[in-house]
């Protein structure tokens, strides 16, 4: 009998131990990544550790991504102090928009197709929120205000990536912002806009740039031409508990609104009680410039966009490698 509650007291011991290391390492993560509620021809994780590699291969597989190892540098070296607000980071300052053990020339930055702004919750904790990851990768193309400071938009330019009734899916924006601005030019502001396309017209005339024997003097106008009228997308950043106090603000109210249908979250932080669907801000971005590439575009996707996720798909695979060490995956 003594002999057993020894073997039971260790093995309490033990998993208790265990719990306790996963929870000082996520806190570590907490205080020094920024997350929330992306060496080319590597699967998602370029680091030298063979074991970090195998965990990130699931969801994040197949991704074109930068070399880690300056990440892994980083970690090893710990955490600095900002020198603009005085804030203890890894990686970059959350808070100052800046890099913090790492330099420029050892990132990737990423040209978007078309600009983004984050509208950011106030109650938004700084280093929950992966909008950073956005601003640090593709610095001339992300804008990021706090709400309740919002731009004035300019309707049938700008549409807003949130779910809900009447959101059509990226597949349909570009034929709806074309027919509101036709709308417009006629005088009527209330015409519904189409929101499933025929198949003759995803092949028709809004792609008859991609036609190579077009020679004409302004082939350096296709990509333009193909993007307009939209001008800029905007993402909600905040807890989904949180995102109805900006998404029925006034000024968002009569943007044309646009679904990331049949996407899953992979996100550490997933919201009890929330669908899956439910992406984190980073995803979101990635998953919508990707489509838009692809289906606005009509070019083949080659990883262009994959190194916004090259914070996120290192934390993944630091967070799923704790979380196995601890026994809790």
């Amino acid at each position: 009998m003594h002999m057993d509650k020894m073997l039971c007291c260790r093995a309490h011991i033990f998993k208790h131990w265990s719990v306790n290391i996963l929870r000082a390492r996520m806190s570590s993560l907490d205080q020094d990544q920024n997350l929330h509620p992306s060496c080319r021809d590597k699967t998602t994780v370029s680091s030298d550790s063979s074991d970090t590699h195998e965990l990130a291969k699931e969801p994040l597989q197949g991704l074109k991504l930068a070399s880690h190892a300056v990440l892994e540098k980083a970690k090893e070296r710990g955490r600095l102090k900002c020198s603009k607000c005085g804030g203890s980071r890894m990686f970059f300052c959350y808070t100052c928009c800046s890099l913090l053990g790492v330099s420029v020339q050892e990132i990737p930055l990423i040209k978007l197709p078309v600009k983004i702004d984050i509208i950011k919750h106030p109650n938004e904790t700084d280093g929950k929120s992966t909008a950073i990851h956005a601003k640090i990768l593709a610095p001339s193309d992300v804008t990021i205000y706090t709400y309740p400071c919002i731009p004035d938009y300019k309707k049938d330019t700008v549409v807003l990536v949130f779910p809900g009734p009447g959101a059509v899916s990226v597949h349909d924006m570009m034929q709806c912002l074309h027919d509101m601005t036709d709308s417009r030019s006629h005088g009527s502001s209330d015409e519904p806009c189409i929101k499933r396309l025929k198949s003759e017209e995803v092949q028709g005339a809004p792609h008859t740039a991609d036609n190579p024997g077009s020679g004409t003097p302004d082939e350096a106008k296709d990509l333009k031409s193909r993007v307009y009228p939209l001008q800029r997308v905007v993402f909600i950043d905040s807890t989904w508990n949180q995102t109805n106090k900006i998404s029925t603000d006034e000024r968002l109210q009569d943007l044309l609104r646009v679904e990331l249908k049949m996407r899953k979250t992979c996100f550490w932080r997933h919201q009890k009680g929330k669908p899956d669907t439910y992406l984190s801000t980073i995803e979101a971005i990635y998953y919508f410039v990707k489509d838009f590439h692809e289906q606005c575009l009509a070019q083949e996707y080659d990883g262009e966009y994959d190194n916004l996720l090259f914070f996120y798909s290192y934390l993944h695979a630091v967070v799923k490698k704790a979380k196995i060490s601890a026994g809790k995956c």
